[in-house]
C-alpha cells in the first residue's frame, strides 16, 4: 500500500519535472523520521536547483501549488530549505488497507509453486547446496533460510523464482567418506548399502568424515595419492569406489530434505555436479574457456600442469607487455593463485571450474541441457526433480530456460571463488549475466559458550570466556541441524504444556513445533547477512524482545480477540468515518500503526533492493511491536462507542493480515494458541 501509494507520487513528481522544467529527474522519496513531517518527503528540489539555477524553496513551492492530484496524498507542504513533504489522505489510505484484506483473507498462501512458462524471465535462487557426505548443520540452515526467504520475498513482488539445490556428489568431501568406508571400516558396497537405509546414516558419516582428517595425518603423501585416485574414479562414474561414491551421496541428500522440510523449505530442483561432468557440460565449457583465452596450463611452479584463471587486472598488464614480461608478471604470482586452479595436474576439475559450468547453463550460454527425472527419495507429499543422464520424465518442467538473475547462496568464505565464476563469465563476453549473478553471502553461525555447553561440548577456560565458539564439520564439533530443531521443539513442548495443560497432546506438538521453527528461522534472518550469528538456546525461544514468538505472539493475540465472538468489521467503515478516528492526538498513533501495517510492500522492496531479508524481520518485530502498545491502550471489546469499536476491529484485522503475511514471507507461521 504505502509503496504503491510513493510509485504513484514518484510517476506524477518525474511528469511533472519534465513538463514544467524539461528536466529529466530521479526522483528520490523517503520516509520523515517524525510523523509531523508528512508520511514521505523529497529532496529533489536541491537537485533541481543546482540545474535551474535558482533557489530551492522558490521551486518547491512552485511544485507544491501545481503538481497535479494524485489520489491518496492530501496536501504537500513545503519545509527548511526546499524539502517537499507529503501528507497522505488518512481516510483513503483506510479503505485501501481493508479492501486488500478483504480482498486477500489473512490466512491465505502468500507464495506460488514454480510454473514454467517460456515466454516469462525466470530468477533461480540457488540455496542450501550441502555437500553430500554428512548430515546438516546450523550453518546450513542459515544458508537455507536465507535463500527460501528471498525466493519467498520475490515470489510476492511478483518474480517468477525457481529454486535450485547444487548436490556437489563428486567432490572430495564425498571421496572423503567414501576412502573412511572402504579402507578405514573396509566396507563393500552391499554393507553401506544396508547402513545408507537405517536412521542415523547421516550422523555416522559426521562421525566418519571427522575421523578421516586423522587418518590423513598418518602418511600425507599416500593419502593424497589416495585422495586423488578416489576422486578420479568417482568422477569418471566407473567402478565400485564411484557405486559406493553415488550411494552415499544420494542417500545423504534424503535425509538433507527432510531435515529441511521440518523448518518448511523444499526446492523445484536438485542440480546434481555428476551430470556436469557426464553430460559433457564441463567439456563444452572447457572449451569455450581455452579459445577465450581466460584459462591457460601452466608449465612451472607450484601449479605445473594445471589449468588455471589469470587474475582480470594481470590480463590487462599481459596486454602490454612482452613475451618475457608476462612469464615474469606469471612467475611473480604463482603462489598466490592455487584458488584460482580450474582443472588439476591430475585431471580432475575444481569445484569452481564446475560451477563456471553451472553458471553457463543457468544463463541459457552453454548450449546443452540436463535431463530431469522425479527425485524418488524426496519427502512425503512433495515433488522434487532431480538432474539425469537417463531419459527425460515426460511430465518435467524445463528447467534449461535461460535466467534474467541468479541468486547464489554461499557463505562469505567463497566470496573469492564466486568472484572467480563471475569472472568466467566476463572472459566469455557475458559481461551482463555476470553482473546479473549476484553472491548472496552470509557470515558463519556460531555459538554462545552456553549454548555449546547445553549441546554437551567440552570448552576449556579461555573458550568459555569469548563471546562465541566457531564450528568445524571437519573436526566434528558443530550442532547437527536435526539436534538444534529437535532441542528447540523440545523446549517449546515443554513451554506450551505448562502454560495449555488443557491441550491434546497432537496440538501441543503442532503448536509447539510452530513456535521453535518461528524462533529459529527469525532468529537466523534478524541480522543482517554479514553479521557473525552467536546462537543461543535462550535468546531464540524468549517470548519477549526481538524474536519470533513475540511475533506470534502477537497473531495469537488478534486471534483470541476473535475466540471471543467477535466478527470483524473489516470494511464497513468509509473513508470519513474512518478519517475522524485518525485525527488529534489518539489519532496519531491509531495512524501510526496504520502506516506501520501498510508498509510491508515498501519493507520487501527494500529487502530486494539491499538483497537483505532482515528488513522483513524487523518489520515484522516493529509491526508486532506496535500492536502490541496498541492492544494495552485500547479496550477493543468492550469500547462502549460502536463506530469505534467497529474502526478498532478493523484496524486490528489490517494488522492481522499483514502481520500473517510478513511472518509467511519469513516462513514462520503462527499458531493459534501460546
Amino acid at each position: 500500500m504505502y509503496l504503491v501509494l510513493l510509485t504513484k507520487l514518484k510517476e506524477t513528481l518525474a511528469a511533472h519535472v519534465r513538463q514544467k522544467y524539461e528536466v529529466e529527474i530521479a526522483i528520490a522519496l523517503e520516509k520523515p523520521p517524525k510523523l509531523e513531517m508528512g508520511e514521505a518527503a523529497s529532496p529533489v528540489c536541491f537537485e533541481l536547483a543546482k540545474r535551474l539555477k535558482r533557489a530551492p524553496r522558490q521551486i518547491a513551492q512552485e511544485i507544491a501549488t501545481s503538481l497535479p492530484a494524485v489520489a491518496g496524498v492530501a496536501r504537500i507542504e513545503v519545509a527548511g530549505a526546499g524539502y517537499l513533504n507529503v501528507f497522505f489522505d488518512r481516510g483513503a489510505f483506510w479503505v485501501s488497507a481493508c479492501k486488500a484484506a478483504v480482498a486477500k483473507g489473512i490466512d491465505g498462501d502468500f507464495n506460488t509453486e514454480f510454473t514454467e512458462n517460456t515466454e516469462e524471465k525466470k530468477i533461480i535462487v540457488e540455496h542450501t547446496s550441502i555437500n553430500p557426505n554428512k548430515a546438516a548443520h546450523i550453518g546450513h540452515i542459515r544458508n537455507a533460510v536465507l535463500g527460501d526467504t528471498i525466493a519467498r520475498i520475490l515470489r510476492d513482488a511478483g518474480e517468477r523464482v525457481q529454486v535450485q539445490n547444487y548436490i556437489d556428489n563428486t567432490g572430495v568431501q564425498v571421496a572423503d567418506v567414501v576412502i573412511g568406508f572402504m579402507h578405514m571400516e573396509k566396507k563393500s558396497v552391499a554393507d553401506v548399502r544396508v547402513m545408507a537405509a537405517r536412521p542415523g546414516f547421516d550422523y555416522l558419516c559426521w562421525d566418519l568424515y571427522a575421523r578421516v582428517t586423522q587418518f590423513y595425518e598418518q602418511d600425507k603423501a599416500q593419502s593424497a595419492a589416495l585422495r586423488g585416485a578416489t576422486l578420479h574414479a568417482i568422477e569418471e562414474g566407473h567402478g565400485e569406489t564411484a557405486e559406493m561414491g553415488t550411494l552415499i551421496a544420494d542417500a545423504i541428500v534424503g535425509f538433507h530434505l527432510r531435515t529441511m522440510k521440518r523448518i518448511e523449505i523444499s526446492y523445484e530442483l536438485l542440480a546434481r555436479e555428476s551430470e556436469i561432468l557426464h553430460l559433457k557440460f564441463w567439456d563444452a565449457a572447457f572449451a569455450k574457456l581455452k579459445e577465450a583465452g581466460s584459462i591457460e596450463l601452466a608449465t612451472s611452479g607450484k601449479m605445473a600442469g594445471c589449468w588455471i584463471m589469470r587474475e582480470e587486472k594481470e590480463v590487462d598488464e599481459v596486454k602490454d607487455k612482452n613475451a618475457t614480461d608476462a612469464a615474469t608478471v606469471h612467475e611473480a604470482s604463482d603462489d598466490n593463485r592455487q584458488d584460482k586452479i580450474i582443472v588439476r595436474s591430475n585431471g580432475t576439475v575444481t569445484y569452481v571450474g564446475k560451477d563456471i559450468a553451472y553458471q553457463l547453463w543457468k544463463f541459457g550460454l552453454l548450449g546443452k541441457d540436463f535431463h530431469y527425472q522425479r527425485w524418488l527419495d524426496a519427502p512425503a507429499d512433495e515433488t522434487v526433480w532431480t538432474t539425469t543422464t537417463e531419459a527425460d520424465d515426460p511430465d518435467a518442467p524445463h528447467f534449461g530456460q535461460p535466467a534474467a538473475r541468479v541468486y547464489n547462496v554461499i557463505d562469505t568464505r567463497q566470496s573469492y571463488l564466486q568472484d572467480v565464476v563471475a569472472q568466467g563469465l566476463r572472459g566469455l563476453g557475458h559481461a551482463r549475466e555476470a553482473a546479473n549473478s549476484i553472491h548472496f553471502s552470509y557470515e558463519i553461525v556460531a555459538l554462545t559458550p552456553r549454548c555449546a555447553a547445553e549441546l554437551g561440548y567440552e570448552l576449556n577456560a579461555e573458550d568459555a570466556k569469548k563471546p562465541y565458539v566457531e564450528v568445524s564439520g571437519r573436526k566434528g564439533f558443530g550442532v547437527k541441524a536435526d539436534d538444534l530443531i529437535t532441542k528447540l521443539e523440545e523446549a517449546a513442548l515443554a513451554e506450551v504444556s505448562k502454560r495449555h495443560p488443557e491441550m491434546y497432546d497432537a496440538e501441543k506438538i503442532s503448536t509447539a513445533h510452530k513456535i521453535a521453527i518461528g524462533a529459529l528461522r527469525f532468529f537466523l534472518l534478524k541480522f543482517t547477512r554479514n553479521t557473525i550469528i552467536a546462537f543461543d538456546f535462550e535468546d531464540a525461544l524468549s517470548f519477549e524482545g526481538e524474536t519470533g514468538p513475540y511475533c506470534q505472539y502477537a497473531v495469537v493475540r488478534i486471534r483470541g480477540i476473535r475466540r471471543k465472538g467477535t466478527e470483524a468489521e473489516t470494511g464497513k467503515l468509509d473513508a470519513d468515518a474512518a478519517a475522524k478516528f485518525l485525527t488529534g492526538a489518539e489519532g496519531a498513533g491509531l495512524w501510526e500503526l496504520l502506516l506501520q501495517a501498510g508498509m510491508l510492500d515498501y519493507a520487501s522492496d527494500a529487502a530486494i533492493a539491499a538483497q537483505e531479508p532482515a528488513f522483513v524481520a524487523k518489520y515484522a518485530f516493529q509491526l508486532a511491536q506496535a500492536f502490541n502498545n496498541f492492544y494495552h491502550k485500547h479496550h477493543i471489546l468492550s469500547e462502549a462507542d460502536a463506530e469505534k469499536r467497529a474502526f478498532l476491529l478493523g484496524l486490528t484485522d489490517i494488522v492481522e493480515r499483514q502481520l500473517v503475511k510478513a511472518l509467511d514471507l519469513l516462513g514462520i507461521e503462527a499458531p493459534d494458541k501460546m
